[in-house]
């Protein structure tokens, strides 16, 4: 009996270690910091990303000061791709289509003809009080445009990129911030203007563009910014400011849980996110970098 027991004993204790040691390890960090200031977004580019900043004096989401511009980041190396021209103030979620890049900013949308630079670019004036214009995600020749602090969503006809049409109001939801469409579903990511998380802050599913209705797909609240889908679609990546992390939100389930990352300086501010070609593009707009990860 006492024979079988240590048996027994060191078969669970060997199970526990194999349990222990199958335990997915925190992914390597890659900090990438190089002229950034108060960096908000990042988008996809040519294998590589975009990095939305500010370039302010403080970090104000709001400022007017003219100095935001776009910084190209690829394998390490980082070039100013646009620079502070006065048009760009607060840049923050991006869309590329046909060479033009569509950039959120205050309260506009200003795109640029990335093949003729020098160009002046296309300003899209939204209505008064639509301050914090977001984020942009596009299904067909629909470009859907957040605005956070009135909870409108627009949309607008780019059919032709140069000539972009007037944005109309689409939908209204709590706070809505991240954008992220996937075989015509909608994401949204709600973050409240006022910085105090509520009930109807949560994570929404938009399944029908044509009759857009907001349904909760995560319900825990939180100060809900970037959202970005896996390479495979089995998971929906989201930042928090409140508390400030990563999540993963597995999208069969529904279940949200942590991203651990070995940081010596934890994430304040995870803002619009990138996921391309494996990894994972974090800005962490107070502290002005942006975070690398694999999936």
């Amino acid at each position: 009996m006492k024979k079988t027991t240590l048996t027994s004993l060191s078969m669970m204790a060997a199970l526990i270690l194999t349990s222990c040691g199958s335990q997915p390890k925190a992914p390597a960090v890659t900090i990438f910091d190089e002229g950034l200031r108060y960096c908000e977004s990042t988008y996809p580019y040519e294998g590589g990303i975009l990095v939305a900043n500010f370039g302010s004096t403080q970090l104000d989401p709001l400022n007017t000061e003219g100095k935001g511009y776009i910084v190209r980041y690829k394998d390490g190396a980082s070039e100013v791709l646009i620079p502070a021209d006065g048009n760009l103030s607060g840049p923050r979620g991006m869309y590329l289509r046909d060479g033009h890049l569509f950039i959120c900013d205050v309260n506009k949308i200003v795109a640029y003809d990335l093949e003729n630079r020098d160009a002046a670019p296309q300003v899209i004036a939204l209505p008064e009080g639509e301050a914090f214009v977001n984020d942009l995600a596009a299904e067909g020749n629909n470009l859907y445009v957040s605005v956070t602090n009135t909870g409108h969503i627009y949309r607008l006809d780019i059919t032709d990129p140069a000539q972009a049409g007037v944005p109309e109001l689409w939908l209204e939801i709590a706070g809505p911030n991240g954008l992220v469409i996937r075989d015509g579903v909608m994401y949204v990511a709600s973050y409240s203007p006022d910085g105090q998380a509520k009930s109807e802050h949560v994570i929404y599913r938009i399944a029908d563009l044509q009759n857009p209705v907001a349904e909760p797909f995560v319900t825990v609240p939180g100060q809900y910014d970037g959202i970005a889908f896996s390479g495979d679609g089995k998971w929906l990546y989201v930042t928090n400011w409140a508390p400030a992390g990563i999540s993963r939100i597995d999208m069969q389930t529904r279940e949200i849980s942590p991203v651990e990352l070995p940081l010596e300086q934890p994430l304040v501010g995870p803002a619009d996110m990138t996921v391309a070609d494996g990894m994972i593009y974090v800005p962490d707009l107070p502290n002005s970098r942006v975070v690398i990860f694999a999936e």
